[in-house]
């Protein structure tokens, strides 16, 4: 089963992150998504898993389960996304998924063994270039979690208005 993790994307999905979340079985947004349009085209990729981000104005805009704290459970493993990595709760869960840096991060946390990850950002991106996550869930087992860079052409953000 293949997640594809994105975040921060602040209310613009450039073609090329589109293109590239072709094929998931299931798209993780960690918050600032700022556009229930987007949301609603990439529920249409895939299945979306969402928590709301500081910039995510109105949570009437997005269905009730998307919240700021986020809870699944899907291929036998618990998943929690939330916006800020502080507020996650690694005890709880195998997954945990959170945004807001706009920096990429994977890890497994030394405690709990979770593995946390981050997948920077697609549209504002701070330290690197964009990115986004992907994680390969395999017999109830992370098989792959990767960060995946993408080549976005910046002029393609003013043509898409």
């Amino acid at each position: 089963m293949r997640y594809d993790i994105v975040s921060d994307t602040h209310g613009w999905l450039a073609p090329e992150l589109l293109d590239a979340l072709q094929g998931a079985d299931t798209i993780v947004h960690a918050g600032d998504c700022c556009s229930p349009e987007d949301y609603k085209q990439l529920a249409k990729i895939a299945p979306v898993h969402m928590c709301l981000g500081n910039n995510d104005y109105d949570p009437y805009a997005y269905p009730p389960d998307v919240d700021k704290l986020v809870k699944f459970f899907s291929e036998g493993l618990r998943w929690q996304i939330c916006h800020y990595q502080q507020r996650l709760k690694l005890a709880d869960c195998d997954i945990a998924i959170c945004g807001h840096t706009h920096r990429p991060l994977i890890e497994r946390d030394v405690r709990t063994g979770t593995l946390v990850m981050n997948p920077g950002s697609p549209t504002y991106p701070r330290g690197s270039g964009a990115t986004m996550g992907r994680i390969i869930i395999e017999d109830g087992k992370v098989a792959d979690a990767r960060i995946i860079p993408l080549e976005i052409n910046p002029a393609s953000r003013w043509l898409s208005f």
